[in-house]
């Protein structure tokens, strides 16, 4: 994809992204979840069903020891929006699909690395619930969307690594556009569960699209962000901004110390993305306002110690995304 055919299609995501969130059909508000005792005997969750107002949350629940907590009800939860306990409406466990889109940076140095990226991802897939659907964007000065045997996704392990050696590292990296694109082609996914997992070693030289912008879509979404940082003390790295992304929508950032470990991260986010609970509930407040609304998840669970929790630490009301007119981070 050439830097105009890009700037392109960040147009059309400018243009089309509030349209596509006011249908609920993909984003954070008119969504709901089936309740668990309504699906006796599946196999897989039934579809999310358009309700106004609903908000989604995916939640992880873990022992002091960073072990998944499960056998929790909708009563365990207690969630507060801008500090008001709200009423839990929906509420899913188990292992549910997740439409994963992986944005993998193919820039100049790491070009060592991809072989190692590759088996990772390989690793994820295999990892993975079977019924799970992937892709991969690869970028450097450009940014692409690896088609998988023709199709968008693929539940395939070696399709997926293949894609991530589809193109060479060469050039400056293009990661802001590289995440918008990813967040953009998640919206095709037959699956209500979505996440991105971003793996680079530096800081964005290349895109038109600014960080500000990039992290408004990512708080608009449900899209969950991991992100692993491959960074060796040399270009412009700037782990932040993959921290930054992962705790705004919910996930985890990872800086490994060696190559080798990514292989055991990608176990670990696939685990996470498989033991995660999912709460719904409808405001109480009638405010209108397009502010950020900040949300609070407690866990009560007597006898299984000290728990942790994480989510998104609040969402937007409504779908309109700041404009962005300039190059580089904020």
């Amino acid at each position: 994809m050439t830097s105009m055919e890009r700037f392109k299609r960040a147009n059309l995501l400018s243009s089309f992204w509030p349209i596509l969130l006011s249908f609920g059909g993909i984003l954070m508000g008119p969504r709901a979840l089936p309740a668990q005792s309504e699906r006796p005997g599946a196999t897989a969750p039934p579809a999310l069903i358009a309700k106004t107002e609903l908000v989604v949350l995916p939640v992880s629940i873990t022992d002091p020891n960073g072990n998944f907590v499960s056998g929790l009800s909708s009563q365990n939860f207690r969630v507060y929006e801008n500090g008001r306990l709200q009423k839990i409406t929906a509420f899913q466990d188990g292992d549910t699909p997740v439409t994963v889109g992986l944005i993998v940076d193919h820039s100049r140095s790491m070009g060592p690395k991809l072989t190692e990226v590759a088996d990772a991802v390989s690793v994820l897939a295999r990892s993975s619930n079977p019924e799970d659907e992937m892709f991969v964007v690869d970028f450097n000065d450009n940014v692409s969307v690896e088609l998988l045997d023709g199709k968008p996704f693929t539940d395939d392990a070696d399709q997926l690594a293949k894609a991530v050696s589809a193109v060479r590292a060469r050039g400056r990296t293009a990661l802001y556009d590289a995440v918008a694109e990813g967040l953009l082609h998640l919206q095709l996914g037959r699956w209500d569960k979505k996440a991105l997992i971003i793996v680079s070693d530096g800081g964005d030289n290349a895109s038109q699209l600014k960080y500000s912008r990039v992290l408004a879509l990512a708080q608009h979404s449900q899209v969950v962000i991991f992100s692993v940082g491959l960074a060796d003390g040399e270009g412009e790295e700037n782990p932040e901004v993959l921290r930054r992304l992962s705790k705004a929508t919910g996930g985890i950032s990872f800086f490994p110390k060696s190559l080798p470990d990514v292989t055991d991260i990608s176990r670990r986010v696939a685990r996470d993305l498989r033991e995660q609970y999912t709460l719904g509930f409808v405001p109480e407040t009638a405010d209108s306002a397009d502010s950020f609304r900040q949300l609070t998840v407690k866990v009560s669970a007597p006898g299984r110690g000290k728990l942790r929790v994480r989510t998104r630490p609040g969402y937007f009301k409504h779908a309109q995304v700041p404009g962005d007119s300039a190059k580089g981070a904020s």
